[in-house]
């Protein structure tokens, strides 16, 4: 896919991956969509990019509140005509072990990494279908192929993401639809700062593996190749997280020995 002027949609994008996919994204000159729930970040981004004020939309949202997704889309539709490509990346990752998680923890992980997907795919989904062109993208995880020890709400969301956009896939194929899911291991942002504890609360501290994982501008440099490539799946990060989507393809016994030892003794 040639990426020149395509409209992009990019939830997620006042930090991190998203920030970074947005910046990728406008070296092709593409025309953006930003949404996250602070403007003000957004605004940041948004000047940053320094493309024409006209080509780039802030679009503050929160992913919980699904209800307004329809309307949202229609300012999208209102502003640019169309959308070539949706990006949804917001998401929320976890640390705490089962036996402690307070369910509504559960809740909140799946409203925001998997109902919110759904809901924005399926209010811009019709669009895409009635011009029969256009890209939807997720960020799912590593941890969606490769489940460990406290993110068991997040691996849940982040594997039923990845059967959703399987099923989608097959969906819209006939009308010319291209679906990527993107599977990140370590990225160096604040994913393990901003997870939930198993009170809901902020986790509050980086973890070393983020510390030391990949950039999020390799991340976002390989995320639009693969989509601009119409791949339908990325897996993205060092070593250590593909070597385990490898197990666990092809030793899963051995991997699952792996996995266990990071459990809390």
């Amino acid at each position: 896919m040639d990426l020149q002027n395509k409209v992009v949609w990019i939830t997620g994008a006042s930090s991190g991956i998203g920030e970074a996919t947005a910046y990728e994204f406008g070296k092709h000159n593409c025309k953006l969509i930003l949404s996250a729930r602070r403007e003000t970040e957004l605004l940041r981004v948004k000047e940053n990019l320094a493309l024409p004020d006209g080509d780039v939309m802030v679009l503050p949202m929160d992913v919980e509140e699904i209800e307004k997704f329809d309307t949202l889309t229609e300012k999208v539709i209102a502003h640019f005509g169309h959308i070539d490509i949706l990006f949804n990346n917001a998401g929320i990752s976890q640390r705490s072990f089962v036996l402690e998680t307070n369910i509504e923890v559960y809740r909140k992980l799946i409203d925001i990494d998997l109902i919110s997907v759904i809901a924005l795919t399926k209010s811009v989904l019709p669009y895409m279908v009635k011009r029969e062109s256009g890209h939807i993208a997720a960020t799912s995880s590593v941890a969606g192929i490769v489940a460990t020890p406290g993110r068991s709400g997040y691996a849940a969301a982040k594997f039923a993401l990845r059967g959703f956009y399987d099923s989608l896939r097959a969906e819209v194929y006939k009308y010319n639809i291209g679906v990527t899911v993107v599977c990140p291991g370590y990225i160096n942002t604040d994913i393990s700062k901003n997870s939930l504890s198993a009170d809901g609360s902020k986790y509050g501290k980086m973890d070393n593996n983020q510390i030391n994982g990949l950039s999020s501008t390799e991340c976002a440099k390989q995320i639009v190749k693969s989509i601009s490539a119409n791949k339908n799946e990325v897996y993205i990060g060092g070593l250590k997280e593909l070597a385990g989507v490898y197990l666990k393809r092809f030793f899963p016994k051995i991997l699952s020995k792996i996995v266990v030892k990071q459990a809390p003794k």
